[in-house]
């Protein structure tokens, strides 16, 4: 086991201005440098059929570097926005732990990486699994313009079954499990909650998303793992399966990428995705958490919640609650609710 989690520590003055997020568009954004457009439109084209798609591969969805370009500059923007959102709700819930190490399962060019990061500021050993060469060597290649992840190990694995994972703090797997069969999904869950202290799982933000989230979630309960987010409580999700799913949504900047696939004159789109953060250590997770947008109305508003004992509830908001209403106008999507005072 590595060495335990330390407290946070106040960011060194010598931190540099520009932000991880910042620092990760610059990056991204020479690498269609040299690529035809029809090259990249094509490749993003038949990534998001994938993307889409309920068949498992079993084979590296990512194939060569075109492939590889035209991922990391598409979706790994959105990649990285979802799950620094997941990550930031994981981190309230858990105040004052910082992980140690972090190995990033399936983490291709490493967006989740670089939001681990952005989370826990700090260099720290990291280790980067995918099956996909073409995605590890432009990840090492991207990395290399954040200080914090030039130490960065970046494996060749097959992530599945017969995967293993060293002994670390924390164990991300985002936008992987929709890749492999039932069995490997199984597998690859256990796997990271026999190696990590914390789990952090993110799928698309769909209803088969969601599914593969709260199976990954049921498994992680079972290993004795504690739900730090987005749930109140590691009882049984409330929602009756087939009739909706949770999911939040992340704000995403369109790139000349997304403009030239999608079309669209706005700058910016949602990315929905669902997610778990569960700890082998008790969590401080929420009171309740906004589950849906809600609902601005003249003098009130309306919260979906998921509530501490396992239930969905609405609650109204109105002037008459004062600053309580104040905060409701402010309260996001994803949000815990009531918010923190002091």
């Amino acid at each position: 086991m590595n060495a335990p989690a330390t407290p946070a520590s106040p960011a060194s003055s010598a931190t540099p201005s520009a932000t991880p997020s910042a620092t990760l568009r610059t990056a991204l954004a020479g690498l269609l440098d040299g690529l035809p457009p029809k090259s990249a439109t094509q490749a993003v084209e038949r990534l998001i059929a994938n993307y889409r798609g309920r068949t498992p591969t079993d084979a590296p969805v990512l194939r060569d570097r075109a492939d590889v370009v035209a991922y990391a500059a598409y979706r790994m923007p959105a990649t990285f926005e979802a799950v620094c959102s997941a990550l930031e709700a994981f981190a309230t819930a858990v105040p004052g732990w910082v992980p140690g190490g972090h190995v990033d399962v399936g983490g291709g060019t490493g967006a989740a990486t670089w939001a681990v990061n952005a989370t826990w500021e700090g260099a720290r050993p990291v280790t980067v699994l995918d099956w996909a060469e073409p995605a590890l060597a432009l990840g090492r290649e991207i990395a290399a313009a954040n200080p914090e992840l030039k130490g960065a190990e970046w494996q060749r694995a097959r992530i599945g079954s017969a995967l293993t994972i060293a002994d670390t703090d924390l164990v991300t797997v985002s936008y992987v499990l929709g890749e492999l069969t039932p069995t490997d999904r199984a597998a690859v869950v256990e796997a990271a909650a026999t190696a990590a202290q914390a789990v952090v799982i993110i799928e698309p933000g769909t209803p088969d998303g969601y599914a593969r989230v709260i199976e990954a979630r049921e498994r992680l309960v079972a290993a004795g793992f504690h739900i730090a987010a987005p749930c109140p409580h590691s009882a049984a999700c409330p929602i009756v399966p087939g009739e909706d799913w949770c999911h939040f949504s992340a704000r995403v900047s369109r790139s000349s990428l997304h403009r030239q696939v999608k079309g669209g004159s706005l700058p910016y789109e949602d990315e929905k995705f669902s997610y778990v953060a569960a700890t082998r250590f008790p969590p401080d997770p929420a009171p309740s958490r906004v589950v849906r947008r809600p609902q601005i109305r003249k003098g009130q508003v309306l919260l979906d919640l998921c509530e501490t004992e396992p239930a969905l509830t609405r609650t109204t908001v109105t002037k008459r609650h004062g600053l309580l209403y104040r905060a409701a106008r402010d309260t996001d999507w994803g949000d815990a609710w009531p918010p923190a005072t002091g």
